[in-house]
């Protein structure tokens, strides 16, 4: 199918001093390795999405371009790594996500919490996001993410529960459900985010089962873009969904009483996430 205008994207400057720091910090970020289509515009702002735990993913999702290998050891240093270059961009908010790692005991837990303290210890007035794999539904290894206290918490469920065997075909729907749920029981005081993707092959009552479902977890923030497909290898696009029909989604949902929704073509996870939070904190004041 053609590309339809909208979402057609313009080139952003700045990027190359963005990719020059995180060059030579030794770092990864989901930016480059998911081939966002909206890496130019973070990039020149700057912002970033910092991938931890490697570059190589032990799942094979059909939607993602991340590579599927064998994931190599663990860095110690990372985590003062993506300190230093969150510090170098003077980040207000940061991002930080990972591959899946489940060759981990812990999922990789323990140095998700690693990297928030890190980095709250550089820039203790940032604002810190986490957006974690499931960890195969392990609360253990949940709450050892969640002890360092991020400002917030993001899993994504990506899909509706009826398309998972073939976009996440090693998730479960359930699983995710439940990691967002149990975040918000464990530490009700942290803000929950979830997001997921049309143009699949879903349903309209479907994509309304996932925002109830979501809601009923506890999750505060949501943010729903259109898929697109990566590369060869990944799902093909099933329809390009027209910006009105996520508007009528963005309302549904703020109706259903999220605290901040981000409803668009061309809207990603980590994408304006800063300005997200931020509202959610204008309304506290």
């Amino acid at each position: 199918m053609r590309l339809p205008e909208w979402l057609k994207t313009n080139t952003f400057g700045g990027t190359r001093n963005t990719k020059s720091l995180l060059r030579r910090h030794g770092l990864s970020t989901v930016c480059e390795e998911a081939r966002c289509p909206n890496k130019g515009h973070c990039f020149s702002k700057p912002t970033a999405t910092f991938l931890i735990l490697g570059d190589n993913c032990t799942r094979h999702c059909g939607f993602c371009s991340v590579k599927s290998d064998k994931p190599g050891p663990i860095d110690s240093k990372e985590p003062e790594r993506v300190a230093d270059a969150a510090e170098s961009m003077a980040l207000n908010h940061v991002v930080i996500t990972s591959v899946t790692r489940d060759d981990l005991a812990d999922g990789g837990a323990e140095h998700f919490a690693n990297t928030v303290k890190a980095v709250r210890n550089r820039l203790p007035k940032a604002t810190i996001e986490i957006l974690t794999p499931d960890f195969r539904g392990d609360i253990g290894a949940l709450k050892t993410a969640l002890s360092a206290l991020p400002n917030v918490f993001n899993h994504n469920m990506e899909t509706v529960p009826r398309l998972y065997r073939t976009v996440r075909p090693q998730a479960h729907y359930k699983t995710s459900l439940l990691i967002i749920q149990r975040a918000s029981e464990l530490f009700p005081e942290m803000q929950r985010k979830s997001g997921f993707m049309l143009g699949l092959g879903e349903r309209e009552d479907e994509i309304t089962v996932v925002l109830k479902d979501l809601r009923e977890a506890g999750c505060d923030f949501v943010t729903i873009g259109q898929y697109l497909r990566p590369g060869r290898n990944n799902l093909p696009v099933k329809e390009y969904i027209h910006p009105d029909v996520f508007e009528k989604i963005k309302n549904r949902a703020l109706d259903m009483g999220f605290t901040s929704v981000a409803s668009a073509p061309l809207v990603r996870s980590s994408m304006n996430a800063e300005e997200m939070v931020g509202k959610s904190l204008e309304g506290k004041e």
